[in-house]
């Protein structure tokens, strides 16, 4: 589970997310780190059993900075409002797609997949969606994933194409997903889930519902971190 003041911190965060603040409250957020990176090596401790490869990680490897990059962004506000882990092969920088777990009062959701591939990385993945298409179509047709998932993700800002992209036919019947620049699916998580003890269980039921689709596009990306 959760602390409620973790919780409490990044709500508080929220309505005064500046660095004046952020220094007078420099504890509590050490604290909340602390808190979110004990639960991430709890995730890491269960899952790894079933998934070999995230086994070795820690949360040092998997969590973001709550610093947030401005340079380039109208909003200029210093920290992010979430605490966010992505547990994947090589530890959060590699190529590879892995598991997430996005820590934020009122918007925290569990999954996985890849975000945004490189170029490279993105013709790897739609070439075996390609060619693979039966494989590919089973792992997120399963009663599980749509139970749990629904779908990939298609409704993020700039996460889809408008056209199916060159060399393919717009009558593929894998276009809806060769069309996609990341491959990627969530499940909400309620603000009263974040405090029950069933928390990791929780989150280790996504993980395992969805690894079958992060070894798929692994097996595509291949072995070039």
């Amino acid at each position: 589970m959760i602390q409620p003041t973790t919780i409490s911190f990044l709500k508080k965060l929220a309505k005064n997310n500046n660095k004046p603040w952020f220094d007078v409250n420099k504890a509590a957020y050490q604290d909340a780190r602390a808190d979110f990176a004990a639960f991430i090596d709890q995730l890491i401790a269960v899952h790894g059993k079933s998934d070999p490869q995230i086994a070795h990680l820690t949360a040092k490897d998997c969590m973001f900075r709550i610093n947030r990059d401005i340079r380039f962004s109208k909003d200029k506000s210093p920290y992010k409002k979430n605490f966010a882990a992505s547990i994947n092969r090589g530890g959060k920088k590699s190529v590879y797609a892995g598991y997430y777990f996005h820590l934020e009062p009122g918007n925290s959701f569990t999954g996985g997949g890849i975000w945004m591939p490189m170029p490279a990385e993105t013709q790897k993945i739609r070439q075996e969606i390609d060619y693979c298409w039966a494989d590919f179509k089973k792992i997120i047709g399963t009663p599980k994933f749509k139970s749990t998932y629904g779908d990939l993700t298609t409704d993020e800002p700039g996460i889809t194409l408008s056209n199916v992209p060159r060399g393919y036919e717009k009558d593929n019947p894998a276009a809806a997903y060769l069309k996609l620049k990341s491959w990627i699916a969530m499940q909400p998580v309620t603000d009263a889930e974040l405090t029950s003890k069933d928390l990791v269980k929780k989150i280790t039921k996504t993980f395992a519902v969805i690894q079958p689709l992060l070894y798929f596009i692994n097996g595509a990306v291949g072995d070039g971190d």
